[in-house]
């Protein structure tokens, strides 16, 4: 029986409102994942500001700050990224440039080392929770911060570049004046968080429809083998790579604990983008603190894939249960198990 073509309006918008539902049921389950590890982190973070508790965390990172050429003044605004976020990195090292000489080659090294590792409590939850271990990645991005920055203040040095003062045109904002304002303005990101996920499940669905997931992974492959990320993963680690680990973070969370992703996926997609996230607004907003671009963007994604890539080959000839000891915690499992 042919159908009435004015039934068809109907049903494309039948069938376009339940590929929306679905999209957004997804949207959902992802974003509940993640704001379930970011809330008590978030409030976490807060008490450690209102108590002055990140400088006395601090103070053991002087002495390490000289082995990347920086005074050891400097390893409070590191640790202000590392416990709180890059933003409040930012705030104390504009503050502290007002008192301390500084080149563009020390603001780039620091730059680049708060890039790579910033609001590390939020982000390891977010590991955690995809099935990943916390500690491994964390210890892989203070690795790989110490050593990137160290490379880059001797590449400097040995050229002689880039040791003109450095130009600092960040102006921090004031912080919020009440919890209460301090609750709204987090509640705000929480939406905006919520919407983008939105975005990007229809984003990628619309990709696979039109057949561009499977382009794109054909031209990304290349690079994202080398770094053991296969097909599957490709265009979430782009996600997080190009919009931040909150977004990417919240897609392999679902993509984790659905099965869709091998271990290794998850694990090395999530090592490169904890190494390299939000690589357009996060590089613009350094250039503002007098960082240069050889180190916080050319610098910073050399070294995450070289890094990544050599992670690949270090653990390819590990056996699966040492393997999953050193990435992939016991508990792992029933993680990725969970709806």
């Amino acid at each position: 029986m042919n159908r009435s073509p004015s039934s068809w309006p109907v049903q494309i918008c039948g069938g376009l409102a339940a590929w929306l539902g679905a999209r957004l049921r997804q949207t959902f389950a992802a974003a509940f994942s993640l704001f379930k590890v970011m809330i008590p982190v978030i409030v976490a973070v807060k008490i450690l500001q209102e108590y002055d508790l990140v400088e006395p965390l601090a103070r053991p990172l002087e002495p390490v700050m000289g082995l990347v050429g920086l005074p050891g003044v400097f390893g409070l605004a590191w640790a202000s990224a590392m416990l709180t976020s890059m933003y409040s990195g930012l705030v104390v090292f504009a503050q502290l440039a007002l008192h301390e000489p500084v080149t563009i080659a020390q603001a780039t090294v620091l730059a680049t080392m708060m890039l790579v590792a910033h609001n590390l409590l939020v982000e390891s939850a977010v590991a955690r929770a995809s099935g990943t271990s916390a500690a491994m990645q964390l210890a892989l991005r203070l690795a790989g911060a110490l050593i990137v920055g160290a490379v880059l203040n001797q590449i400097y040095l040995a050229g002689g570049w880039l040791q003109e003062p450095a130009r600092i045109i960040f102006t921090p904002e004031a912080p919020p004046a009440t919890i209460a304002a301090w609750a709204l303005g987090e509640l705000k990101n929480l939406g905006l968080i919520l919407g983008i996920i939105f975005t990007l499940m229809v984003a990628m669905g619309l990709l696979e429809l039109i057949g561009a997931t499977a382009l794109l992974n054909r031209l990304l492959a290349p690079v994202l083998r080398l770094c053991g990320i296969g097909p599957a993963a490709a265009p979430i680690t782009v996600v997080g790579m190009t919009l931040g680990l909150a977004y990417g973070g919240g897609l392999i969370i679902q993509q984790a604990r659905s099965g869709a992703l091998s271990k290794r996926d998850v694990v090395f997609s999530l090592t490169l983008m904890g190494f390299c996230h939000a690589v357009i607004e996060d590089t613009m907003i350094m250039v503002l603190a007098g960082a240069h671009f050889s180190g916080i963007l050319w610098g910073r994604l050399i070294f995450s894939l070289l890094f990544t890539a050599l992670l690949v080959r270090l653990t390819r000839g590990l056996p699966e249960r040492v393997f999953d000891r050193l990435f992939w915690p016991v508990g792992a499992a029933k993680a990725q198990a969970r709806p």
